[in-house]
């Protein structure tokens, strides 16, 4: 996508940007609400609508500026409320509730390439170009973002289910962390040093599914 103009790299990524973080929120309040809690239903957050997810920094200007800065893009919705108490088995629920984020994140990958896959075995043809970049947009920022969720690092996805897995008091003392855990983050970020653990990981994943469906 080196060739693209800053306005064409824009359009190709921000459907899959929107859809990436709005669907992840949405699964969360959806398994909640499967699972004893209505809160983000009652609040209409199950919803694939972007305007009711959209975070102004986390959607829309950081991603943005990692965009045209950086080769790592990172971004988030408004997280869903989920009230733990009012879940069924309200710890080993939330962190079901957790992995339904990342579980969202890799089912649209699977969709993303399935539409490359199809613009591929398709005549070839000028239209189909920019929907072919966007399914690789697609493709990566799904991957990414399943893969960075599951860092366990508070107040990522991962970290839910360590919690879940630690035994009282433990849990109680790794959530502490959930405060400085999106400084730790965007230190990591912008240090080179996420990037480095996570690449590998996202290039596994990406050949898995590109070796999957066949593509060359």
């Amino acid at each position: 996508m080196d060739q693209l103009t800053t306005i064409q790299k824009i359009a190709i990524w921000i459907l899959p940007i929107l859809f990436a973080v709005t669907l992840h929120e949405a699964a969360h309040g959806y398994v909640a609400y499967k699972l004893g809690d209505d809160t983000a239903h009652r609040l209409g957050r199950i919803t694939a609508n972007p305007l009711k997810h959209i975070d102004l920094i986390g959607t829309i200007i950081l991603p943005l500026i990692l965009m045209l800065t950086s080769p790592f893009i990172f971004g988030w919705a408004k997280p869903v409320p989920v009230n733990p108490n009012r879940l069924r088995h309200p710890k080993r629920d939330f962190a079901l509730v957790a992995l339904a984020g990342p579980t969202s994140n890799f089912l649209m990958a699977v969709i993303w390439i399935a539409i490359l896959k199809l613009c591929l075995l398709l005549p070839k043809s000028p239209y189909l170009v920019p929907l072919i970049y966007m399914s690789q947009a697609g493709l990566l920022i799904n991957v990414l973002l399943m893969v960075l969720n599951l860092i366990p690092i508070p107040p990522l996805d991962g970290s839910r289910f360590i919690s879940y897995l630690l035994p009282t008091p433990w849990d109680k003392r790794f959530d502490k962390m959930t405060p400085f855990g999106i400084l730790i983050i965007l230190a990591l970020i912008f240090t080179g040093v996420l990037g480095q653990i996570m690449y590998p990981v996202i290039n596994f994943v990406q050949k898995g599914l590109i070796a999957l469906f066949h593509i060359t």
